[in-house]
């Protein structure tokens, strides 16, 4: 990359975590940028954002009077990407390079600002050990995270949080969903080795506990969807490893888990929130169904029809996509229960932050309570909606356990005695740690609170192997009704 467009993306960067600053999100900033700088603008912006509580410390010490914002976002990502190294994929510039870029991005953003980047920059380059163990003491510093949602971590998860908040910050692994109907796990990576990408097979997480042997295929190295072969002609599908745990839990059935009966052939299905099309198509892939499904968002479902387009699904019974609250159905239901119902919950999205490193800097401390009333509101509505003897999965990609274990606790507990059972084969809580752990083993405990509270890390953070291939976060309960 020459220097002219690295400064360009410096700028237009700049925009884009402003934006995120401003409460909007990256999937609404990037659109607005460029076709040709869009890639190095995302890879940018995620690097920055996983890094963005210590260069606000670090701006704080070096620049205590606060910039006006224009120039603040291109400082904050400059000082990010001066940061020492970490495996989270940032992409490599000398200091020199990145520094002489960042003036030259402010001359043409606020002229009059451009002697103020270079003297913080440069003095922060000569003195970075200093600045980065400073930072490193402080919460927002050392974890990339707004305070509440650390505490909140805590709270829930007393024996993993710092792992997870450190794992949140390195770079996901690139997870495919091989369509069942086309070929196999192992035949697909055949395939890759021989257009030269490697990859290998993974179970998914919590699936050897549930009976289950389904596999994903993750690759040692992202790449562009065009380049997987088959993809255009629907042979595979980007889905994360955990999420690729929907379709088995909900259909039952298979070599490894003859405990959980098999949805019949035709059985009507709904997926409640069904956008952008993932799981809806790994349904289809796997059964026969009577499928609806069903959004809220009647522009996202474009996203479904586009995901079913190109799988190209012969034989997958009958579908239907349709516009609705699941929360409302008497504006959308027939009348005739469902065999199961997939409810992929509205949530915070708190086990997905790898992939979208916005969130946290999105979420609000209130937006737990107010997504837990809807996840509350939903799993009410749509209960009546199923037949007796079926089953509801309550999926949600959240860490926190308002959004999981404490909502189908309280659920069940509303339900008359003995009208439903939990099914032990859907794990709950999956963490997004190298051995992914079901969510069983921790207990909430009581969390300390001020400066004393904290154990920053020792030293600044260095390069490192990175861990074992992980799912995201997730929450899964499957229950019957009976």
């Amino acid at each position: 990359m020459n220097a002219p467009a690295l400064a360009r993306l410096l700028d237009v960067t700049a925009d884009a975590v402003q934006a995120v600053r401003e409460g909007r999100s990256l999937s609404e900033a990037l659109p607005r940028v460029p076709q040709p700088l869009r890639p190095g603008v995302q890879a940018l912006a995620f690097t920055v954002l996983r890094r963005l509580g210590g260069a606000l410390e670090v701006r704080e010490r070096l620049a205590p009077r606060r910039p006006p914002p224009p120039v603040e976002s291109l400082l904050l990502v400059a000082l990010a990407l001066l940061w020492p190294p970490q495996d989270d994929g940032a992409p490599p510039y000398a200091d020199h390079t990145l520094v002489d870029q960042a003036v030259a991005a402010a001359r043409q953003r606020t002229p009059a600002a451009a002697g103020f980047i270079n003297a913080v920059l440069r003095r922060f380059v000569r003195e970075r050990m200093h600045w980065v163990q400073a930072a490193l003491h402080t919460p927002l510093g050392a974890y990339n995270h707004p305070d509440w949602w650390v505490q909140r971590l805590r709270h829930d998860w007393p024996g993993q949080w710092q792992q997870l908040l450190a794992h949140a910050n390195r770079h996901p692994p690139m997870a495919l969903r091989v369509n069942a109907r086309r070929t196999t796990p192992a035949r697909y990576v055949e395939l890759l080795a021989h257009h030269g990408i490697v990859a290998r097979m993974q179970p998914l997480p919590g699936a050897a506990a549930a009976g289950l042997d389904d596999l994903a295929v993750v690759l040692a190295k992202p790449c562009p969807v065009l380049q997987l072969p088959g993809f255009a002609d629907g042979e595979v599908s980007v889905q994360d490893a955990a999420a690729q745990l929907a379709a088995p839990l909900l259909l039952g059935g298979g070599r490894a888990n003859p405990t959980l009966p098999p949805l019949p052939a035709g059985a009507r299905v709904l997926d409640a929130c069904a956008a952008p099309g993932g799981k809806t198509a790994h349904l289809l892939e796997r059964a026969d169904l009577d499928l609806l499904a069903l959004d809220v968002d009647a522009g996202r479902l474009a996203r479904v029809h586009d995901n079913l387009r190109r799988l190209r699904l012969p034989g997958t019974g009958r579908v239907q996509v349709r516009a609705g609250d699941a929360g409302q159905p008497g504006g959308w239901w027939d009348a005739r229960p469902f065999d199961a119902i997939l409810l992929d919950a509205p949530c915070t999205a708190s086990g997905i932050v790898r992939r979208h490193p916005d969130v946290r800097w999105l979420r609000r401390p209130a937006d737990v309570d107010t997504l837990a009333q809807t996840q509350q509101r939903l799993l009410q509505a749509l209960w009546p909606l199923l037949a007796p003897g079926g089953r509801l999965l309550y999926a949600t990609c959240s860490l926190f356990r308002a959004e999981g274990e404490h909502q189908i606790d309280a659920f069940l507990q509303r339900l008359p005695a003995g009208g439903a059972r939990r099914w032990p084969l859907a794990p709950g809580h999956l963490l997004p740690l190298p051995d992914n752990p079901a969510g069983g083993e921790a207990t909430a405990g009581s969390v300390p609170t001020g400066p004393a509270a904290w154990m920053p890390p020792p030293a600044v953070p260095v390069a490192r192997p990175p861990p074992a291939p992980t799912g995201d976060g997730f929450f899964y309960a499957l229950i019957e009704k009976t």
